[in-house]
């Protein structure tokens, strides 16, 4: 998303405009509270991936309203939200349904602690929905409060369990170069994303980083069946040097998101399951992105992918970003490990103040509801591939090398020469013109160094497709001019 610094004097509101009540006069936001926001938010908030060569002039826009497929900045500025909050608002802004089932939830116990064996009736109900919604074998359920404390307790899960077979050497965890599993200490350790651990550091005898699965950018003059095995065997080959004994579990996006919306050759993710489980290895799917149904099915590792993994570890779609709220779905044959007692008065020593919060699950469950009720997975899966065509219409850029993605996960990769997929320099911010344009148009996505990516909310049209096209058709032809009038092509 851009960032301006907000000027005192009134900006135009792109919102139609009504006569308004008392309460909607009361709770508009003026000129002069928008610069107060924009400074306490500079002064006091740090954000997640801050640019600090830009936020301290620039600050960040404040978005203070949605609704549907839209959100509306402080000036009143209305935007298509492209990325869906950050790939999680899957069924769309302002459903009030969510918002209710929270409040109701929260008037009647807004929480009290899942430990020692207590529980909540949300927290119950939303296991055994997880479990008939997921592969057959999954039906068990630790909750977290987000993604990256998913892939955090799963691998500690995971290590336990190892433990209690009498394993304890099998600690090692295999990710992928580009992968993206978390900025907690472990996750950012599973994240395979280099520039994501500048100077911070990481568990990295732990973590062993394979190539990552990236069609475009594969070995020149290699089939995707060649890739596949040339994939394949590089596990193979890691296994053996580092010994199946030593190794744990594999981690892997089935697509890859942050790192670029990565596809895996064809076959590549059952392949690998294969060689995992001839290895006595763990197969974890991250699906954090890609659940709910963001490529067309609760669940893609085996909707999509024909996996079966023994772990898949879930948030953003889950509660559609109304709460936070994450989970690891363990299968049965784990779970007879871990649901087995250590010792004599040994217990799961694991877990947080809000595993299983109940207003978190409550707006779980009604999310679930509407995505059932409304089969917006059906949605996805018949606008998606036009989604996925409008968007190859725009390979005609000069600087738009590759167009991928699956469905409503799509990524824009702009290049200096289409021909080599050589890449503009850092200092083009490719990836930003594009957003910046896009934005001035009324659409956001989400700029990644020189990818641009589009996660938009479930909910979207063959219409609303057709004007995000539009806009980012327009906004490529502007920042090719830019470009080249910076001397950059």
């Amino acid at each position: 998303m851009t960032t301006s610094t907000p000027t005192p004097t009134p900006t135009p509101t792109s919102r139609t405009q009504t006569a308004s009540t008392p309460q909607d006069q009361e709770a508009q936001i003026t000129d002069l509270d928008a610069e107060t926001l924009w400074r306490q938010d500079r002064d006091h908030f740090i954000h997640p991936f801050t640019d600090f060569s830009q936020f301290h002039d620039k600050g960040c826009e404040m978005i203070t309203d949605s609704d549907g497929i839209y959100v509306e900045d402080v000036h009143g500025n209305r935007f298509i939200d492209g990325i869906a909050g950050l790939w999680c608002v899957n069924v769309g802004h302002g459903r009030r349904e969510i918002a209710q089932a929270m409040a109701d939830q929260a008037s009647r116990m807004a929480y009290f602690s899942t430990f020692n064996n207590l529980s909540n009736a949300p927290a119950s109900q939303l296991a055994a929905k997880l479990a008939e919604l997921a592969p057959a074998h999954l039906n068990h359920v630790f909750y977290t409060c987000g993604g990256s404390t998913a892939n955090d307790a799963t691998i500690r899960l995971v290590h336990y369990y190892f433990n209690r077979l009498g394993k304890p050497d099998k600690k090692r965890i295999l990710s992928r170069r580009n992968a993206y599993h978390g900025t907690t200490y472990l996750a950012a350790s599973l994240t395979g994303i280099e520039s994501n651990n500048w100077s911070f550091d990481t568990l990295s005898e732990l973590v062993t980083h394979l190539s990552e699965a990236n069609l475009y950018r594969r070995p020149e003059g290699m089939s995707e069946s060649e890739y596949c095995d040339y994939l394949v065997n590089e596990l193979e080959t890691h296994i053996a040097e580092i010994g199946a004994d030593n190794i744990a579990a594999f981690i892997a996006e089935p697509i890859m998101g942050a790192g670029g919306v990565l596809m895996a050759p064809r076959g590549y993710h059952k392949r690998i399951q294969a060689v995992c489980r001839a290895n006595d290895i763990l197969y974890i799917a991250d699906e954090v992105v890609t659940g709910f149904g963001r490529l067309g099915h609760f669940f893609a590792s085996e909707a999509v992918f024909e996996t079966q993994p023994d772990i898949i570890n879930i948030a953003k779609g889950l509660s559609s970003g109304y709460s936070p709220l994450g989970a690891s779905l363990i299968s049965d044959e784990v779970y007879a490990v871990l649901g087995t007692p250590q010792c004599k008065g040994g217990v799961l020593s694991t877990g947080f103040t809000y595993s299983g919060h109940p207003v978190s699950c409550a707006a779980a469950l009604k999310n679930i509801e509407i995505m059932e009720r409304e089969d917006i997975c059906a949605n996805v899966r018949e606008v998606g591939p036009y989604l996925e065509q409008s968007l190859k219409s725009l390979s005609h850029h000069a600087t738009v090398g590759d167009v991928r993605g699956s469905h409503f996960m799509m990524c824009l990769e702009n290049v200096a020469d289409k021909a080599t997929g050589e890449l503009l320099p850092v200092e083009a911010r490719v990836g930003d013109r594009v957003a910046e344009e896009a934005q001035k148009r009324g659409l956001i996505i989400r700029p990644v160094g020189h990818l641009n990516v589009i996660s938009p909310t479930l909910i979207w049209s063959r219409e609303t497709v057709d004007t995000a096209v539009t806009i980012l058709d327009e906004a490529l032809s502007a920042t090719t001019a830019s470009l080249k009038r910076d001397g950059f092509i």
